[in-house]
């Protein structure tokens, strides 16, 4: 891990208190793949067969099936992986799904549309237009996966990068 990409959030959290820590209470645990339920707007943090931590979700304006096209609303389906991260966002937070993948780029090719792109996992947006109530109750990212910026620093911290994640309806 580099000091500049989890350094400020590291110490910022370290400083507030909310590190997670295993039921021992010496080390953070490591998801090694993320589930994402759209159905059940659910994302796990998965070791193995055994579910780390469970978290409340927020999709795309029109999360019922596979994204199709840039500027659909929706949340892609299937197997990616988690890129890159942005401490910088517009967003508390935000890490990179690698959407589009080959097979989507050729999908959308040959449908003669933009597969559309920078699918992250994110917390609330750091200058909202909105009530807090809007963020928490509804679907409204552009496409993204949401959660509360709690529920952020534990994925930020549990998941390294290349970390699978599974996209499922």
């Amino acid at each position: 891990m580099s000091i500049r990409r989890y350094g400020l959030p590291c110490l910022l959290l370290a400083l507030l208190g909310v590190v997670p820590f295993t039921a021992g209470g010496s080390a953070i645990e490591m998801a090694d793949r993320v589930v994402v339920r759209k159905s059940e707007r659910q994302l796990l943090l998965m070791r193995g067969d055994q579910v780390l931590r469970t978290f409340s979700v927020a999709l795309g304006l029109s999360p019922t099936g596979h994204k199709r096209q840039e500027g659909d609303f929706r949340t892609p389906e299937g197997n990616y992986r988690l890129s890159g991260r942005n401490p910088n966002s517009d967003f508390f937070l935000a890490i990179q799904v690698d959407y589009p993948r080959p097979g989507d780029e050729r999908r959308a090719s040959a449908e003669g549309v933009p597969p559309g792109g920078l699918i992250m996992i994110h917390g609330q947006p750091n200058r909202p237009s909105r009530p807090l109530e809007y963020y928490q109750k509804r679907d409204w990212t552009n496409g993204c996966i949401a959660v509360s910026n709690a529920d952020m620093v534990d994925i930020w911290l549990m998941t390294p990068d290349n970390t699978p994640i599974q996209i499922l309806p």
